[in-house]
């Protein structure tokens, strides 16, 4: 059976020994020594048989049929069963084992034949040949017993195996959601923030005719569509793996001060107070950059505000994120915005709040640890 214990050449040898010494020993003990031309020549038909069996694993049908071979030319020489029958028992444990169900019972009958020939030749005419009874029922024994056992043993491979694959597929299921639901919020903070952008600097130029401000709105506008383009080609490139080449580095730290100055030309006024964290995790630096983004997205959008404080710092081994504004916007039900926020804050196992402020106003607050830890499987992705 795969994954017996019984396997490789010491096992092989030292079956080969046990079993060689055990016929050797039974051949002499039942002829009392080896006296006649039949017992010696029944001396090698022992010793080759039993070193056949190094070979069961490798070639268990010729073995089995080399085994019973030497137990019916046995039983022709010494005209009695003997001990060689150990040889075929071992021959033909392996034959089931090795999955040849057909061919074992073929040498099973054969065998019972044989023996059955070989006894008549001690049975006087008024007892029962009880031997070969007994015989036919250790072979029948031993298969089916065997046969039971690898059944059981390829039922419970194949469970595993059905398990495995299971697993296998859930865990691509679970993976490819969550590539999914990344790609979404990458798509939606691109498009959302920077489609504002060019909305408020489009609506701005619009109430306010004038060649200056029509020039400013359309630099605006210029700016904020080179950096879709940029961070689209960004967000789809893991897509293609094959082109990984090009695939522009993803935004951080790096690039909040240009993310400010373009945010800035929608009329509100920022302020940033950043202070030395280090270098960070790549999926740490963008999601402190997406949350910034989608932060001061909505304050231009919905808060009304003319001011906004941009806060990042380290704190007890996590970097804090802080966007407040004053503006007067209510908070209102969660948007996708604000829920991708919380999304990307808890798969890096950090938090996020939202509120309003004492004085007036809305924060965001973002922690996360510097060392990402997944999120709980509980968690809704």
């Amino acid at each position: 059976m795969s994954g017996s214990p019984w396997r490789g050449r010491p096992a092989d040898t030292a079956l080969v020994l046990a079993v060689g010494l055990v016929a050797l020993v039974g051949l002499v003990v039942q002829s009392r020594g080896i006296d006649t031309a039949a017992e010696w020549a029944a001396l090698p038909v022992v010793l080759a048989s039993s070193a056949a069996l190094y070979a069961r694993r490798r070639h268990p049908v010729p073995v089995g049929v080399l085994a019973l071979a030497a137990v019916g030319a046995y039983g022709a020489l010494l005209h009695k069963p003997g001990p060689i029958m150990l040889v075929f028992v071992v021959a033909l444990y392996t034959v089931v084992d090795e999955g040849h169900l057909r061919v074992a019972v073929g040498l099973g009958l054969a065998s019972v034949i044989a023996f059955a020939v070989a006894d008549s030749y001690n049975r006087s005419p008024d007892t029962m040949n009880g031997a070969t009874l007994l015989h036919a029922g250790w072979l029948v024994a031993v298969i089916v017993g065997v046969t039971r056992n690898r059944r059981a043993y390829l039922a419970e491979a194949r469970a595993r195996a059905e398990a495995a694959t299971q697993r296998m597929e859930e865990e691509a299921r679970r993976r490819a959601t969550e590539e999914r639901l990344r790609i979404a919020r990458d798509l939606h903070d691109v498009l959302g923030h920077h489609l504002s952008m060019i909305n408020v600097q489009a609506s701005a130029a619009l109430h306010r005719p004038d060649a200056a401000r029509s020039e400013q709105a359309l630099t605006a506008i210029k700016e904020a569509s080179k950096e879709t383009l940029r961070e689209l080609r960004t967000a789809l490139g893991t897509l293609r793996q094959d082109d990984a080449a090009s695939v522009v580095p993803a935004p951080g730290l790096h690039r909040l001060d240009d993310l400010i100055t373009t945010v800035g030309r929608s009329e509100v006024d920022i302020r940033t107070e950043f202070a030395e964290v280090g270098a960070l995790p790549p999926e740490v630096d963008l999601a402190v950059y997406r949350i910034v983004q989608e932060a001061l997205t909505n304050v231009t959008r919905h808060a009304g505000a003319t001011t906004a404080v941009v806060r990042v710092r380290s704190d007890s081994g996590d970097v804090l994120v802080e966007v407040e504004d004053d503006g007067t916007g209510a908070p209102g039900a969660p948007g996708s915005g604000i829920l991708g926020m919380h999304e990307r804050a808890r798969a890096l196992g950090g938090s996020l709040t939202t509120g309003t402020r004492p004085d007036g106003g809305f924060r965001v607050r973002a922690r996360l640890p510097l060392r990402p830890r997944p999120s709980p499987a509980s968690e809704p992705a």
